[in-house]
């Protein structure tokens, strides 16, 4: 049950700080920018790795899970109560910045800039990338890079919003994504961040296999 409240405890921190920063930025007149955001990301990403991982492995991500499920680097039992707990922990994050923000409509939902086709595709690279990283700095057995997984998962997820931020808000993970879309009663792109995401990490778990074999 511990790894379980990892896992939403994580991905609340991620949703509260996350669509937390864009919300603000939205009621500051653009105070926190690209820049703030990107950062915000990064930085919660990095710190719930390094608060949570050695519980549940800080997957933080329904995206992440299913890839590890695939792979029976994790049980379906637990993936199933991840993914779950992971919804919740979202879900609780957007809650209270409904509470805290309730002039706000979108809460940092993730919302198509460009077409469709351009941001699934988007989406799709991004979390192969993501999901690339993670296994590099996991599964490779050094002690140092493990060291450092916060750290380089954090900065790519960083990295990522600076590109994908202005076109497909860079989701990269469907919790994040069901949060705001929950509160703010708007599924009009949700399907988008559900697929897209879950695709990418999983074709990015068979080229790693592949490529590590």
């Amino acid at each position: 049950m511990k790894k379980y409240i990892a896992e939403l405890i994580g991905t609340f921190g991620l949703v509260f700080i996350g669509t937390g920063s864009i919300v603000v930025n939205e009621s500051s007149n653009g105070a926190v920018g690209l820049v703030g955001i990107a950062l915000a990301f990064g930085l919660i990403v990095a710190t719930m790795i390094y608060v949570f991982g050695n519980i549940s492995g800080a997957h933080i991500n329904p995206a992440v899970t299913i890839s590890f499920a695939i792979d029976k680097g994790i049980s379906k039992k637990d993936a199933l109560f991840y993914i779950i707990f992971q919804v919740i922990g979202a879900i609780l994050a957007s809650v209270i910045l409904k509470i805290l923000f309730p002039e706000n409509q979108n809460l940092g939902l993730t919302a198509v800039s460009g077409t469709i086709t351009q941001s699934f595709i988007m989406e799709v690279v991004s979390t192969f990338l993501l999901m690339l990283v993670i296994l590099g700095i996991t599964q490779q057995g050094e002690k140092e890079s493990k060291a450092l997984a916060g750290i380089i998962i954090g900065a790519i997820v960083l990295a990522m919003i600076f590109v994908a931020g202005p076109i497909s808000g860079g989701s990269f993970n469907p919790a994040r994504s069901i949060g705001p879309a929950v509160m703010s009663g708007n599924f009009t792109d949700l399907w988008l961040y559900l697929i897209a995401p879950t695709v990418g990490a999983v074709i990015a778990m068979f080229v790693w296999k592949f490529v590590k074999n």
